[in-house]
């Protein structure tokens, strides 16, 4: 009893205030993490990461843009499209934003089906969805090899500031290769989803797990990213 009492009598140690008091309850709790996967959470702290990514690229193309001294390349002008006699600015652009957005629903239908055990659904959702980045990544390769023909390099260009062809294909290209990267994924996925992997646990790379479709997921993850990741390049390059 004495020492039931003492125990009881024994104050807990102060929470620290601030950052410190969460980071402090976050890590005394040991189940924060227990129910997510290996996958998922390597996932996300991958998605992390290649936020810090892009957004120093970003940030870079925006100083670089606010401090030079010789006048920016106007976007509706660079990236105008002939279509018969008609300069319509943006419009190429406005077309590869549109396809990719259409995209990420299709992958968020393909993530539902896929718990759902609907092999084929799932599968004919995650190829819509590659078509639609590869018709993106295609789009964009016409739109390197028209600015390509018209005079802009990574060193100069025939528009005004110099800094223009490094930043354009730094960001595009790294966006570009996030997205080929991501239909090729795609492809793979949807080709264990058909042939019944997942059903069956069939050894291989994340097919392990009999009956577990969350690579789905994951991989939806990776593309929803990519996305997003467009909507800031969409607006702070073409629009700014």
């Amino acid at each position: 009893m004495a020492e039931t009492a003492l125990i009881n009598n024994i104050e807990a140690p102060a929470r620290p205030a601030g950052w410190r008091g969460i980071a402090a309850d976050w890590s005394s709790d040991q189940r924060a993490f227990k129910n997510v996967s290996w996958g998922k959470a390597m996932m996300w702290i991958f998605l992390l990461s290649d936020t810090f990514i892009f957004s120093c690229f970003l940030l870079s193309y925006m100083t670089t843009r606010m401090t030079t001294t010789v006048p920016w390349p106007n976007p509706s002008e660079v990236f105008a499209l002939t279509i018969g006699d008609k300069k319509i600015p943006l419009i190429l652009i406005a077309i590869m934003t549109f396809i990719l957005i259409s995209s990420s629903g299709t992958m968020a239908m393909a993530v539902n089906f896929g718990y759902r055990r609907d092999r084929a659904k799932t599968a004919a959702l995650m190829l819509a969805t590659a078509a639609f980045g590869a018709t993106f990544v295609g789009m964009q390769a016409f739109e390197w090899t028209k600015l390509i023909r018209e005079g802009v390099r990574p060193w100069g260009n025939p528009w005004g500031a110099e800094q223009f062809g490094s930043s354009f294909f730094m960001i595009t290209g790294f966006h570009g290769t996030h997205v080929t990267i991501g239909v090729i994924f795609l492809i793979a996925i949807a080709r264990k989803v058909w042939r019944g992997d997942f059903d069956v646990g069939r050894r291989g790379f994340f097919t392990s797990r009999k009956g577990h479709y969350e690579i789905v997921e994951i991989t939806g993850l990776y593309w929803h990213f990519v996305d997003l990741v467009w909507v800031f390049i969409f607006a702070l390059f073409y629009l700014w």
